[in-house]
C-alpha cells in the first residue's frame, strides 16, 4: 500500500486534486543505436515535471509533451508479487510526437515507465514529485486504422520488468562454459564423468583391500 504525503492526504480530504499520468519511453535510434526519451502526459501542452526516479527514488524533472498524445493507460494492478502484469497504453496516432516516436525510432522492448502525479488546481503545480506506478518494456505496438464514425489509435502493449525472472539461461553446464566466464576455473572438468564414478564410504571392503595389496 501507497503512504501518501500529509499535503496529498489533506488534499484528498479537501478534494482539492487533480490527478495525471507521465509516460516515459526510452525508444533507440535504428541507425546508431542511441538512447532517444521521450514523455507523454495526459493534459495539454508541454511541461517540465518532477518525478520520482524508480531506480533510485530521487525527484528528477523531466519534459512531457501533452496535446492529447497520451489517451489512456489501463488499470494498473498494485500486487506485492513476482507476477507479470500487462498495461496498454492507448495514444493518438495522429500526434506528431507519438508518430515520429513509433515509426521513425525502434520502440521494441523500449524501457517504460509510468508515472502518477497529483496536481493541486489553485496553483496548477505538482503537490510532489510523480510516483511510478509501473516499470517495463513495450512488448507489441499496433496501429489501429479506424473505419468511418471511428476512432484510430497507436497502442502499446507493455509488460512489466518481472517478465526478465521467467527467461531460462541457455547456458550449459560444461568446462567450455565455465572457461569462457572464468579462465583457468576448472569448477566444471569432471561433468561429463562424474556420474560413473564410484564412492565408496566406510571401512574398505575386503575386496578392495586384496586390489590394493596386489598393487
Amino acid at each position: 500500500m501507497r503512504a501518501f504525503s500529509s499535503a496529498v492526504q489533506s488534499a484528498l480530504l479537501a478534494r482539492q486534486i487533480v490527478f495525471r499520468d507521465f509516460l516515459w519511453i526510452v525508444a533507440r535510434n535504428r541507425e546508431t543505436g542511441a538512447p532517444v526519451p521521450a514523455g507523454l502526459w495526459s493534459d495539454v501542452g508541454a511541461i517540465a515535471a518532477p518525478v520520482s526516479n524508480p531506480v533510485t527514488q530521487q525527484p528528477e524533472l523531466r519534459n512531457f509533451e501533452g496535446a492529447g498524445a497520451l489517451v489512456s493507460i489501463s488499470d494498473i494492478p498494485a500486487v506485492s508479487n513476482l507476477t507479470v502484469q500487462n498495461v496498454t497504453v492507448t495514444m493518438s496516432q495522429l500526434h506528431e510526437r507519438v508518430e515520429q516516436l513509433l515509426r521513425l525510432y525502434d520502440v521494441k522492448r523500449a524501457p517504460v515507465q509510468i508515472f502518477s502525479g497529483y496536481f493541486d488546481p489553485g496553483t496548477r503545480r505538482l503537490i510532489e514529485p510523480a510516483f511510478c506506478r509501473f516499470i517495463g518494456f513495450v512488448d507489441k505496438v499496433e496501429f489501429r486504422t479506424p473505419t468511418e464514425n471511428e476512432d484510430g489509435a497507436a497502442v502499446l502493449t507493455c509488460v512489466s520488468h518481472t517478465q526478465e525472472l521467467t527467461r531460462a539461461n541457455p547456458d550449459t553446464r560444461s568446462q567450455d562454459s565455465q572457461e569462457l566466464r572464468a579462465p583457468g576455473d576448472g569448477f566444471y572438468k569432471d561433468t561429463a564423468s562424474v556420474g560413473e564414478w564410484n564412492i565408496d564410504w566406510g571401512q574398505k571392503s575386503k575386496e578392495q583391500q586384496e586390489r590394493l595389496q596386489r598393487r
